[in-house]
């Protein structure tokens, strides 16, 4: 069971204008928590870490940070610290100048800033790089540079506002690993903004998806993907199929014209519903042995798998398999009841 929050967003809304971005955020974030805001431009999500940060001012509701009330706070005031996703160092200053930055505006002791330098600097693996020019510096060289300089105060939290964007891909997928790394050799909270579903679901603890300033579903990696709570998150989280069904009884679903048994209860009796299949969860056989049979009609290699379209007499759905099959092949398909996901409709 997790703590008492360190941070906790009560009823947050936000107006620019006419034009409402938050509806009433309520979001608790705990203790050496690595959560996630995921969602689509304009949802919200970074709007959500500059009013944690103190660089928005909410229009209602509360920002609580170990239970008192910050919403008042200048930035530098509060426990947190930003990391941008353009990193905002100093380009006049090399990569000692920038971490040593805010300890310099505090007036610590030189030989105390000369040892944490150091240690920040090893721990994000630029140890050596204190009198490179910042600018001289690769982008994973500099997002570990403003790392540095975020940690060295010591924060309580670390915002970090779509710090991977400007990586290009592998990189990307390196500094996803090195961030988790860091988030727990430090032992503190990161809040990280991104759209990307696959850097949540690789990186976080929990992530909240968000969309049109509300809070669509908050759960672990492994629940928002195998348990998405409605269309939205189903569509934003990995691929799918969503097909109208009915739920006949508990544990029992008819769509595409078939009962299946699933493990899904707590539905009434012949509720419409929809279903969520994802392409991974659906086993190809021979389509004498089984209840739903279709063709192959379209084929895409993507690398460790093959993506078919295989349709039905009533539909089509979305397949993944390593098996090689040729175009117009009849194909059978089944489906493991615990990867059957109904969802309620609206």
């Amino acid at each position: 069971m997790k703590e008492h929050p360190i941070i906790e967003l009560k009823n947050i809304t936000k107006n620019f204008g006419d034009q409402q971005v938050l509806r009433g955020i309520d979001l608790n974030i705990y203790e050496n928590e690595f959560l996630t805001l995921l969602g689509p431009s304009g949802c919200g999500k970074t709007t959500i870490l500059r009013i944690i940060g103190g660089f928005e001012e909410a229009s209602d509701g509360q920002v609580l940070f170990n239970g008192d009330d910050i919403a008042k706070l200048p930035p530098y005031k509060r426990e947190v610290n930003t990391v941008f996703q353009k990193y905002a160092l100093f380009p006049f200053l090399n990569v000692y100048e920038n971490v040593a930055f805010g300890l310099h505006l505090k007036n610590v002791d030189e030989d105390v800033i000369i040892n944490k330098v150091d240690k920040m600097l090893t721990m994000v693996g630029l140890k050596g790089y204190e009198k490179r020019d910042v600018t001289s510096l690769s982008g994973g060289q500099q997002q570990r540079v403003a790392i540095a300089r975020a940690l060295i105060n010591e924060p309580k939290v670390l915002l970090l506002d779509e710090p991977l964007g400007a990586l290009d891909a592998k990189l990307r997928k390196d500094m996803q690993i090195e961030l988790k790394k860091i988030q727990k050799e430090v032992g503190i909270t990161f809040v990280f903004v991104t759209h990307d579903q696959e850097e949540a679901l690789t990186m976080s603890d929990t992530i909240v998806v968000m969309n049109d300033g509300i809070v669509q579903q908050i759960g672990s990696p492994i629940d928002i993907y195998n348990e998405p709570q409605n269309r939205f998150v189903a569509e934003f989280i990995g691929e799918s199929n969503i097909i109208e069904g009915t739920m006949i009884r508990d544990c029992l679903v008819k769509f595409d014209g078939i009962e299946w048994e699933c493990v899904d209860k707590g539905f009434r009796e012949n509720e419409e519903i929809e279903v969520v299949l994802r392409p991974e969860d659906m086993d190809v056989i021979p389509a004498t042995d089984a209840k739903l049979c279709g063709k192959i009609v379209s084929k895409v290699f993507m690398g460790v798998h093959y993506e078919y379209m295989v349709e039905t007499a009533n539909r089509q759905y979305k397949v993944h398999t390593t098996e090689n099959y040729e175009l117009g092949t009849e194909i059978g398909l089944t489906i493991d009841p615990y990867d059957i996901q109904v969802m309620h409709i609206g």
